[in-house]
């Protein structure tokens, strides 16, 4: 009975209408729609991080053709103490990094996404300046990288939802 367990579940996960959303690789519907994303330049060392993150996520699904949707990213970066000794001196940090984006169809100039990401990241706070400061930008670079993921993963969702609306239903003839 054991064996056939796992081939009842695979049977079960295709009954519930499961799709992988970047079905069809890079020739699929949501992977050209994402290789159609421009990111446009965001502030700072962060912007700078997360920007690159998102190219290196967006441009190998690049179809050569040309740029239908533009990505406005707007980044809160902050680092706030909260662990405090008997002397007042903080020994955690908190970094946060939020991003609001929106996604504009540069065919029409309407925004057609607008959402917010994010995430935090604990930081130990050393009697050494210098391995704080290295903390905190390494702190920085995985949070940009996880911030781009979670934009990537919403665009495409999106673009899965938005190839579903357009498609025209199959009729079959009688």
């Amino acid at each position: 009975m054991k064996p056939a367990l796992p081939l009842i579940l695979l049977a079960s996960l295709t009954a519930c209408g499961l799709r992988p959303v970047y079905g069809g690789g890079s020739h699929g519907v949501v992977a050209q729609a994402l290789g159609d994303v421009e990111v446009v330049a965001i502030q700072g060392k962060g912007g700078w991080l997360v920007r690159n993150a998102l190219n290196d996520r967006l441009a190998p699904l690049n179809g050569g053709g040309g740029k239908r949707y533009r990505l406005v990213v707007k980044l809160d970066d902050q680092i706030s103490g909260f662990g405090l000794r008997s002397d007042a001196a903080i020994t955690r940090e908190r970094r946060s990094l939020r991003a609001r984006y929106q996604l504009i169809d540069q065919t029409t100039g309407a925004q057609v996404l607008d959402d917010t990401a994010g995430s935090d990241a604990g930081i130990d706070v050393v009697s050494s300046e210098y391995a704080t400061i290295a903390a905190e930008d390494t702190a920085l670079e995985r949070l940009a990288q996880t911030v781009a993921d979670q934009i990537v993963t919403r665009l495409a969702l999106f673009a899965r939802r938005d190839s579903q609306k357009t498609a025209v239903p199959k009729t079959t003839a009688p």
